[in-house]
């Protein structure tokens, strides 16, 4: 009996999806709800739609407490809000800032809310720490410790989408 090739590789392919099924497309990974939740509320604060931001943030901050960014951000939106938000703005700058030691961004929005919150001096020692993480950020608290307000238009520091 003579096979040809077409028929060869008919029969070799009909054992191996035999053996292991027909291939499949690639699963498409994952998505992370923290992720999402987080992305949610960063185009709401890029629209200035802080409560709304809020809402995303927090909920950012259930599927994942350990997210710093997410904490900082939860932060600016609630500092956003005005003065009744302030004390809840604040525990989560310092849960951000416990997170992550690093994140310059929170040592820079927590000094701007205790300039709002008339504590110049733990603003000062927020700038101190800045000046080692980021002289930029430390040069935009000192304008606000100076001033008393921060720059006009609004600026976003460190406000990304995760990944």
């Amino acid at each position: 009996m003579k096979l040809n090739t077409a028929t060869v590789f008919a029969v070799s392919l009909s054992l191996v999806v035999g053996a292991f099924g027909a291939p499949s497309k690639p699963k498409e990974p994952k998505k992370d709800p923290a992720v999402e939740a987080y992305n949610a509320g960063t185009e709401h604060l890029f629209d200035l739609e802080f409560p709304e931001a809020a809402e995303d943030l927090q909920r950012a901050i259930e599927e994942d407490s350990e997210m710093a960014a997410a904490h900082n951000n939860l932060a600016y939106a609630l500092r956003k809000q005005g003065g009744d938000h302030f004390e809840e703005a604040l525990s989560h700058y310092n849960q951000a800032i416990k997170l992550d030691p690093e994140l310059a961004e929170a040592f820079m929005y927590r000094g701007v809310l205790y300039v709002m919150m008339g504590n110049d001096a733990a603003a000062r020692k927020d700038r101190v720490t800045l000046q080692e993480l980021s002289p930029e950020l430390a040069d935009e608290l000192g304008y606000v410790i100076e001033n008393g307000k921060e720059k006009v238009p609004e600026q976003f520091f460190g406000v990304t989408a995760e990944k």
